[in-house]
């Protein structure tokens, strides 16, 4: 198994451990909001500040590859419709999301009303604590960051750099 499947392998227990508090019913929402949120964790690679060689290339690799993965066939599997669904309300994987400050958590806010609403639409007495998925999307947040290693890493403002030109950009940032 590459760094990139460990990697992934990793971030599909977190939305398993994180699960386990909710009813089952809600794990393939859970799973799908924990697919989403590292695809875009993994997807700042174009905007960090860049390290020296070579572990520019091994990052920005390892990170590409993990965006990759999350999107197969064996990771998507049986939480297509959800994915659909977290599209629909534009829970997508973009750049922005590690630059803009609004969009992050727009799409914290999204992940959590998707999960509420799957919640809500459970018997009641099945239903999760209140605030519930407030915890699981900042769960599923801490644990993908920390499994990614996004907590060593700063994003930058502005584009991204170009291929030629990386490193000359002002070194302001913040921790996503």
């Amino acid at each position: 198994m590459n760094s990139a499947e460990a990697t992934v392998t990793q971030i599909l227990q977190a939305a398993s451990s994180w699960a386990r508090e909710a009813p089952a019913s809600l794990t393939p929402a859970i799973r799908a909001v924990c697919v989403r949120l590292a695809e875009m964790v993994a997807d700042q690679r174009h905007y960090l500040v860049p390290l020296p060689e070579p572990q520019q290339s091994e990052r920005r690799t390892m990170l590409e590859s993990v965006a990759g993965q999350l999107r197969s066939r064996p990771v998507i599997d049986g939480i297509e419709a959800h994915l659909e669904a977290l599209a629909e309300l534009e829970l997508r994987s973009t750049g922005s999301w590690a630059t803009v400050p609004t969009a992050q958590s727009e799409w914290v806010t999204t992940a959590i009303q998707y999960l509420e609403d799957r919640a809500a639409a459970l018997p009641a007495a099945e239903r999760p604590d209140p605030y519930w998925a407030d915890d699981v999307v900042a769960g599923i947040i801490a644990s993908v960051r920390a499994v990614i290693g996004v907590d060593d890493l700063a994003a930058r403002y502005g584009p991204p750099p170009e291929a030629s030109g990386e490193g000359d950009r002002p070194e302001e940032s913040y921790s996503p």
